[in-house]
């Protein structure tokens, strides 16, 4: 007896002869698609103007970026605002010591996170409800600012690496993540297998957990990546020696106080209109130096946000 389903038509045979079947779109599915594929592009252009906007600018020569000829392509195309980028001192260290904060910090805040987050997603810790109402209430309320500095200071950190890394090292919404993807994918068979096996929970936790835990592990570091390398108000209260400066004070200073770090102060009225000019193109240049490596490393992580790992991890 043969069965006929309507809205199926044939798209083909497989390879064993087996004849596959797929859904027809209907016409408001059409339309439905079409108007999140208008959506989609209209959000595409939106986001990418200013970005295409910013880069032209950064290519154009500087009298044309003051004079606001500049859109969407470079006029009189010129690369010196990123010479003067690149041969600043104080704005290659600054480059260095964001790369410093954001990889150091990651690891540091990543590691504390799943210290922190798989006691607690395990139903046999005793208090895990109390040390989580504990956390969450710290996102509720702080100490404020001036508690938190004279901790810093007394910890004797200020002026220090340790001041961009430390007290913003973990972050309870990705400790709440992170707890919440491991008491959920990750089955308590698993646990009674490894204890079987002879396996301790660090041995647990290196061998088993971590492995299948790579979506969350990649989220969360992008979280804290991207976090410590947009950061700058820490910088500003417990830094004082510019070589310590990430990139962000130094496109600050160029962005809100329109100075170039490591020039030397204009003797004539023609001398200042070159170096306000310069100025204004150097900030779309910092601009883009410091969204570049953002924007390289995000594809190679996104990848993980949705793959699922823990398909066929337990059987039966």
């Amino acid at each position: 007896m043969s069965v006929t389903l309507q809205g199926f038509r044939r798209t083909g045979k497989s390879s064993e002869g087996s004849k596959r079947t797929a859904i027809e779109e209907t016409r408001t599915d059409k339309i439905f698609l079409t108007g999140v594929r208008i959506m989609l592009w209209l959000a595409l252009i939106v986001v990418s103007v200013p970005i295409i906007y910013i880069v032209a600018n950064s290519f154009s020569s500087a009298s044309a970026v003051s004079a606001g000829r500049v859109l969407l392509w470079p006029v009189e195309p010129s690369i010196k605002a990123y010479q003067q980028a690149f041969s600043d001192p104080l704005i290659m260290k600054g480059y260095l010591n964001s790369f410093i904060y954001a990889i150091g910090g990651t690891l540091i805040s990543v590691t504390l996170t799943i210290a922190i987050a798989y006691p607690l997603s395990r139903r046999t810790f005793y208090g895990r409800n109390v040390i989580m109402s504990l956390l969450i209430f710290t996102m509720l309320f702080s100490g404020g600012l001036i508690p938190t500095y004279l901790v810093v200071q007394d910890m004797g950190l200020l002026n220090t690496r340790w001041a961009m890394v430390i007290p913003s090292a973990i972050g309870v919404w990705q400790v709440i993540i992170a707890r919440t993807f491991f008491r959920s994918t990750i089955p308590d068979e698993l646990y009674e297998a490894a204890t079987i096996d002879g396996a301790g929970d660090l041995r647990f936790l290196w061998s088993i957990v971590l492995p299948l835990s790579k979506p969350v592990i990649a989220v969360i570091a992008l979280m804290y990546a991207i976090f410590q390398w947009n950061s700058y108000f820490d910088a500003l209260i417990y830094l004082k020696d510019p070589g310590l400066y990430p990139l962000q004070i130094v496109l600050r200073n160029v962005l809100i106080l329109n100075t170039l770090t490591g020039s030397t102060t204009a003797n004539n009225l023609a001398q200042q209109l070159e170096q306000q000019q310069l100025a204004n193109v150097l900030k779309y240049a910092l601009i883009v130096i410091s969204s570049l490596p953002v924007l390289v490393i995000y594809p190679f992580v996104a990848r993980h946000f949705t793959k699922g790992v823990m398909v066929g991890a337990v059987k039966g």
